[in-house]
Formats: structure tokens, sequence, C-alpha cells
């Protein structure tokens, strides 16, 4: 593998990132990036760490740098930003995957959010809806954007990264 250059490593991380803020955003705008009902579409970019070690904290960031946007507490953006990062390292972990068993490096990111936002949102926020109405409701859009759009874009990028 070529080493790469710090250069190259920053610019594609800063991208990364600049489009996880960009896409969760527009998600923002319908009012779909948070809340009891997420559906951010940006959380299928926790596939890229498969391809590209900088989209590990890529992410991170830009997570947290769209909590901050959104005006989440300082609990959401802490703990959102981790669940970003552990579902971003877990998928790095499981690179080596064969390609049929790809969509597997996609479950740490549906896990860590479905463990960490519900008692957030209840305690950060002060929601009164029950525990698992919450994991159902944040697990349903992680499935739909992690998962399933974290394959399909696993899928639409492998030809370009390997």
């Amino acid at each position: 593998m070529k080493r790469r250059s710090s250069a190259l490593y920053l610019t594609r991380g800063a991208m990364i990132a600049a489009l996880y803020v960009a896409i969760t955003w527009l998600c923002s705008a319908v009012g779909l990036s948070s809340g009891v009902i997420q559906f951010r579409i940006s959380e299928a970019m926790c596939i890229l760490p498969v391809f590209l070690p900088e989209a590990v904290p890529a992410l991170f960031i830009g997570c947290m740098l769209s909590n901050l946007i959104a005006g989440g507490v300082v609990w959401d953006v802490i703990f959102g930003a981790l669940a970003t990062l552990i579902g971003a390292i877990g998928a790095r972990l499981l690179r080596r995957l064969p390609q049929s068993l790809m969509w597997v490096a996609t479950l740490p990111t549906l896990i860590a959010n479905l463990l960490i936002v519900p008692p957030v949102l209840i305690f950060a926020y002060g929601v009164t809806d029950a525990y698992w109405f919450i994991a159902l409701t944040v697990g349903i859009g992680e499935l739909a954007c992690a998962c399933v759009g974290g394959s399909a874009l696993y899928y639409l990028l492998k030809r370009i990264f390997r």
C-alpha cells in the first residue's frame, strides 16, 4: 500500500467532515437529523473507514460539528459524536471482511447509536417517550441510513478504492 502524504490525509478528512455536516444540515432542514425520529443520511458515510483511515476522525468531527450547528446540548454533542466514532472505528476494524459480508461493517454504527442516543435524548433533552420506543425509532433510521445506505455506498465506491 502506498504511503499517503499528510496533506492528502488532512484534505480528504476535511472533505469527509464537511460533507457529513452538509448532508446532516440538509436533513436538519426538514427536521430529520435530531430528536426521537432521526434519519441522518450522512450516517451512510460511516462505511468510509473501510476504504480510508482518515474517515474515522473526520466522521467524529463532522458529527460533532453537525450537533453543534443544530444547537445540541453538550451531552448530545459529545455522546452523539462518540456513537459515530465508535461506528467508524468498528467499520475500520471490519475492513478485511469478504465483500459479500461487508454489510456487517455497518452494524457497529447501528449498535452504537442504539445504545447511546436514546439515553442522551432522555437525560439531556428530557424526552418522555419510553426508552424502547426511542431505540426503535433511532434504530429504524440507522438501519435505513447507516446499514442500507452504507452498504449501497460501499458497493458504489469499492471499484474506486480497491
